[in-house]
Order: structure tokens, then C-alpha cells, then sequence
């Protein structure tokens, strides 16, 4: 996950708008307003990132940066 984290990080900053100060390890994309249409744009922004593909429904509001990073490191990330 050394190298997930950061990125998924990223990510949500620059891809959605969140304020980089909000996102924190154990911030669940509840705490970032994340709604259902934004986690399915985060899967596919995960999909485009990491090359890898998120089960819909992997992903809930209730979860953590850190599980979602855990999870893409635990799939396979490709460079």
C-alpha cells in the first residue's frame, strides 16, 4: 500500500474537489459527501488510475481511504 495510498489520495482531491485537509485515512467517503453516482465515478477512476477493476459494490459510503487503498493493493495494482 506504500505507494497506493498517495494516489488514491490524489485522486479524490483533484478528481472530486475534496479538500486535501478533509482527506484523511480514516475519513469514509460519507464524511466526504460522497453519494452513490460519486463512488461509482470513483471505481472508474480507479479502474483508470490503477488498471484494475473495483466490483460494484466493493465500495460503500462506510469505508475508509485506507480500506479502499488496502483493497486496490490487495487486487493488483498495475504501474
Amino acid at each position: 500500500m506504500n505507494t497506493v495510498y498517495p494516489r488514491l489520495v490524489r485522486l479524490v482531491v483533484t478528481g472530486f474537489g475534496i479538500p486535501e485537509d478533509q482527506v484523511t485515512p480514516d475519513a469514509t467517503f460519507e464524511d466526504l459527501e460522497f453519494d452513490s453516482l460519486a463512488l461509482v465515478e470513483l471505481a472508474v477512476s480507479v479502474q483508470e488510475e490503477f488498471g484494475i477493476a473495483i466490483e460494484e459494490g466493493a465500495v460503500t459510503s462506510q469505508d475508509t481511504l485506507t480500506r479502499v487503498a488496502e483493497l486496490i493493493d490487495n487486487t493488483g495494482v498495475k504501474a
